[in-house]
């Protein structure tokens, strides 16, 4: 990767032709919105027709593509043709096509720079369970995680109520917190309500967690479950740049609002935390990656962290960053920022967000025990990461996309995050 990338002689200063995957995402709306801005011509390869960068002014030409997980080698075949044909300086994956990329990255490399790591890396780091023992190796923080590779050793765990009330129980391979089940304890966590009510909704959620088990065909010893220790605290985020070990570009982030109560972020805002940038600066020098990555964390109320899965790809943390900020610099010459030991952040009261999954948070704040005021002064001032005002077309496309994928989760029986992403997830092929 390295000797590639000087090869082409790439600098932040040149006019790059750059190839982004990942079109439906507000973080390649984003990402292309700052190439545009910087100066580079951006193009968008995507497996659906109706995507977020489909009408962008900052887009100069968008590629449908064939699935990359359900048509893989079709896939890398027409990516490999779009880098030929239209002289690609820089492919940079932003979803999980990342993987289904890392499988041609040395195809691809004989034609431009792929800002990827190894697929094996990649899936250590995606595997829940390869993750934590992977992190633990280096000493740094982590909750006590079990791998749960049969049905059978599921219902032992639930079986004794004491284990089961202190666990989260989550798939191996999922992302947006997908068929995450949170413990009982964290039921009795919330504010109001008498004693009787805690104790029945805990009990409610130990019958659900004994009585609807993962499938035998959901939890084998190729696609695993883990059992990971509960902490209580604060969520907290991160997105990083690295190269060669180096950090060259971080962001941690508050994501308090989120779709449920333990799903995707809808509310981003940059804090300043000494802690979790040491341990990621811990885990990517140990590691010497190179590329995009995030991880989430829990702050206990004493100030420790816990970091309790790793997003090997791009993560809302780059709707922290604005044009000038140097994001651009960081993903396009990580090599000239590593060599001056800069590392570029948000400035200090960065903020973003999802307007319309915010506004069901705002729902929930005025349905709930949620804080409304406290969502209503973060709702003022926070720019939305699809409007712009000299781009608006994303905005009323995001609306189709919505639609399109509902439409998929209705026919196929899955949830809507589920069906936002099923053609490109991955969950270990093919390594």
């Amino acid at each position: 990767m390295t000797t590639r990338f000087a090869k082409n002689g790439h600098h932040a200063s040149a006019s790059l032709k750059v190839l982004l995957t990942g079109g439906r995402a507000p973080v390649t709306l984003d990402l292309a919105r700052m190439l545009h801005r910087a100066g580079h011509r951006v193009y968008v390869a995507e497996s659906v027709v109706r995507h977020l960068c489909r009408w962008s002014s900052a887009v100069e030409q968008c590629f449908i593509v064939p699935s990359p997980r359900h048509e893989t080698e079709n896939y890398l075949f027409e990516m490999e043709s779009l880098v030929q044909t239209w002289q690609i300086d820089v492919l940079i994956p932003m979803c999980e096509e990342v993987f289904y990329i890392a499988q041609g990255a040395e195809r691809l490399r004989d034609y431009c720079h792929v800002l990827v790591s190894s697929l094996e890396q990649l899936h250590k780091f995606h595997h829940k369970y390869d993750f934590i023992q992977l992190a633990a190796s280096f000493g740094l923080s982590v909750p006590v995680t079990r791998l749960i590779d049969s049905r059978q050793e599921w219902m032992e765990m639930q079986a004794d109520l004491e284990i089961a009330g202190e666990w989260v129980w989550k798939p191996v391979y999922s992302r947006f917190a997908a068929r995450v089940r949170m413990p009982m304890s964290s039921t009795a966590d919330f504010d109001g309500g008498s004693p009787d009510q805690k104790m029945h909704a805990i009990k409610v959620k130990q019958h659900r967690l004994q009585n609807n088990p993962p499938g035998d065909a959901e939890i084998t010893a190729a696609f695993p479950w883990v059992a990971q220790a509960y902490i209580a605290g604060k969520i907290l985020c991160t997105y990083s740049v690295a190269y060669e070990g180096t950090i060259v570009a971080h962001t941690t982030y508050d994501s308090r609002y989120r779709t449920g109560s333990v799903g995707a972020s809808v509310y981003f805002e940059h804090v300043e935390h000494e802690g979790i940038y040491d341990w990621v600066r811990q885990f990517v020098q140990a590691t010497g990656f190179s590329g995009q990555i995030g991880f989430d964390f829990i702050e206990t109320a004493d100030g420790q962290v816990f970091a309790i899965e790793c997003n090997p790809r791009a993560t809302s943390g780059i709707h922290l960053f604005h044009p000038g900020d140097g994001l651009v610099r960081a993903l396009i010459a990580p090599d000239e920022l590593a060599k001056a030991a800069e590392v570029v952040i948000p400035k200090q009261s960065s903020k973003a967000m999802l307007t319309l999954p915010m506004l069901g948070s705002g729902l929930q704040q005025l349905w709930g025990k949620g804080n409304l005021r406290a969502w209503m002064a973060a709702w003022r001032g926070t720019r939305d990461v699809v409007y712009l005002r000299h781009d608006a077309k994303p905005w009323f496309e995001q609306f189709a996309v919505v639609l399109s994928a509902w439409r998929l989760a209705r026919k196929h029986k899955l949830s809507l995050t589920e069906a936002l992403t099923q053609d490109i997830e991955w969950n270990g092929e093919q390594r």
